[in-house]
């Protein structure tokens, strides 16, 4: 099992319980320590020509015995179909599976789950904000877009 450096090493690593994690994006040793720390499923938020992502990270991950999700989430353009796949990956294997959520800086991460724990799990929006704050303070398209979800309801259940 890796020590909690190895997975601390990682930027922008954020365990938010033995079931979940978060960060930017990681490298080929770090996944190897992601899946010796018994991660199961890897869901990466960034497009795999984003600036700073793994070469056929798919593979890799798959090679190790891990699930892959991708949903390529345009930085400058994110969307609700975006918000609403992440949903149903998170409905359903957060229950089940060891989760291991990145994209590169972990600020779509950190949004996407922002907008899961107030309009999935009842989390208070003040709450849930300030765990997002713990990374990143959303730049403007991100404010749109965060408000946009919060108020069209799109992705409730």
């Amino acid at each position: 099992m890796p020590s909690a450096p190895e997975l601390q090493s990682i930027y922008a690593f954020v365990s938010h319980f033995d079931a979940l994690a978060t960060a930017g994006q990681p490298t080929e040793a770090q996944f190897i320590a992601l899946r010796d720390a018994g991660f199961e499923t890897v869901i990466n938020l960034a497009p795999p020509d984003s600036t700073g992502a793994l070469r056929d990270e798919d593979l890799i991950v798959e090679d190790l015995g891990m699930h892959y999700v991708c949903i390529p989430v345009r930085w400058e353009d994110p969307k609700a179909t975006d918000v609403s796949l992440f949903f149903a990956e998170m409905d359903a294997r957060q229950k089940r599976e060891r989760l291991f959520v990145h994209c590169i800086a972990n600020k779509r991460v950190s949004a996407f789950l922002y907008l899961y724990h107030v309009l999935r799990e009842g989390v208070p929006e003040t709450e849930a904000r300030a765990r997002m704050r713990q990374i990143w303070e959303p730049n403007p398209v991100w404010q749109a877009f965060l408000h946009s979800q919060l108020t069209d309801g799109e992705t409730n259940p």
